[in-house]
């Protein structure tokens, strides 16, 4: 386990974190603590949004003097906690967390860890000299179907792995939402790509399966191709609710998924995450206002790829593909990874996957075939949220049992292939990756 805090929690006591950026991820986590609070307690925000703040104490009855608009008036204070959960925007994750480390706090940092390789090894190197405690949210790493799975490849079921085939399909309305209208949109303004917003998860659990063995080679193809102006149908206006004559038969209307389906309320409609409601009407005059997420989304400011695939090859010779396809019409993660013995196939979403292994002296076939089947959990990520943040609590408190199994340590390795992926997209070549050069 990597580095100690000043002060052990003591065993039985409640882990006592600080929400730095009260967004819905780091609420998600914290929301914890209501089913848990034996295990962890929530004792201040830092958030700048003063109606996201006083939702946030309101929520965890916490007193005016641990409610903070800025980090700088958190981290000048005292340390009045043991953790802190970081939930801050992309482009903003490494300099809150720098601070934090500097103060004594360890970290529970949402995904991904930064918006460039150059500051997350920054990141990396900084906690590593304050001894620090810091997990990343790869959530997937603690979803049941991913942790049997790893657990097959683990007991040698399948023997040594030679390929990984992974792919995410980004459905149709996440894609619009997130990723055409939303703030993962522009890189420029947001500072993460798609692959890294989207697939950091992905690409953890690529590296995760090869248990240590990094990736060399790097190589990756994706562009723009379907939401962009000139892709725009025939008679398509501006926004949804006020210049669109094709609107009613369009999949991707804002009236029909925000209004009619009531689809992606936190990241459409301001306040929301506070306790805000509008009514119908609230919500059409909105998207026929200001409210970005009303214009068409072909007309909008997206300049991230919407489709990319990205290939490694491993040290010990082994390779990888991942694939990401925007607008799709379902959302889902497959995985198919093939050993020198057998192979895994499987879905997330589905809560199951399968292991097959060569047999041709079978009477009813050329594999024998065993189906592992999960429960599918209602939380998100597979069920992998709060079993990530009880993980922390244990690792924060010193339990030597604590997987700690996203340490920054080892998030580190798919963040990096994803940068040099998107490096290689940019450069339209091969990119190399010197582990030794990286890492001093």
């Amino acid at each position: 386990m990597n580095g100690t805090s000043d002060k052990a929690v003591a065993q039985g006591e409640p882990v006592n974190v600080v929400i730095v950026g009260a967004g819905s991820r780091a609420m998600n986590y914290a929301s914890y603590s209501l089913k848990h609070p034996e295990a962890m307690r929530v004792v201040g925000v830092v958030e700048p949004d003063p109606m996201r703040r006083a939702h946030t104490a309101s929520l965890y009855d916490l007193p005016t003097d641990r409610c903070f608009a800025d980090l700088d008036a958190f981290v000048s204070r005292p340390k009045m906690a043991d953790a802190v959960i970081n939930g801050t925007l992309d482009r903003l994750h490494v300099q809150t967390t720098l601070p934090l480390l500097a103060r004594g706090y360890d970290v529970l940092l949402e995904k991904p860890i930064g918006i460039s390789e150059e500051e997350v090894l920054e990141l990396y190197r900084v906690a590593e000299t304050h001894g620090s405690k810091v997990m990343i949210c790869h959530v997937l790493r603690y979803a049941p179907f991913y942790q049997a799975l790893n657990r097959v490849i683990r007991a040698g079921e399948i023997g040594d792995v030679i390929h990984i085939q992974t792919e995410e399909n980004v459905d149709y309305h996440h894609m619009a939402t997130a990723f055409v209208r939303g703030k993962f949109a522009n890189r420029g303004r947001d500072g993460s790509s798609f692959l890294m917003a989207k697939c950091c998860h992905d690409l953890d659990l690529i590296s995760w399966f090869k248990s240590g063995i990094k990736p060399m080679r790097v190589g990756s193809f994706g562009r723009l191709s379907q939401f962009r102006e000139d892709r725009a149908p025939q008679g398509a206006g501006t926004r949804c609710v006020t210049d669109c004559p094709i609107e009613a038969g369009c999949p991707y209307s804002a009236k029909t998924l925000y209004v009619d389906r009531g689809l992606w309320p936190v990241y459409v409609w301001p306040g929301y995450l506070d306790g805000v409601r509008l009514s119908d009407k609230e919500k059409l005059a909105s998207l026929a206002g200001d409210n970005r997420f009303g214009r068409c989304v072909w007309r909008c400011d997206n300049d991230i790829v919407d489709h990319q695939v990205v290939q490694f090859e491993f040290e010990d010779g082994s390779t990888a593909a991942h694939s990401l396809v925007g607008g799709t019409a379902k959302a889902c993660r497959t995985v198919h990874i093939t050993g020198t013995k057998g192979e895994i196939c499987g879905e997330l979403e589905e809560g199951a996957f399968v292991v097959r292994h060569p047999d041709p002296w079978r009477s009813d076939g050329v594999y024998a075939e065993r189906k592992v089947e999960l429960e599918v959990s209602g939380e998100m990520h597979g069920g992998g949220d709060h079993r990530l943040v009880e993980d922390f609590v244990r690792v924060v408190r010193g339990d030597p049992d604590a997987g700690y199994s996203t340490s920054l340590a080892q998030s580190i390795v798919g963040h990096v292939a994803g940068f040099r992926a998107d490096a290689s997209m940019a450069a339209g070549r091969t990119v190399e990756i010197d582990w030794d050069a990286l890492l001093v």
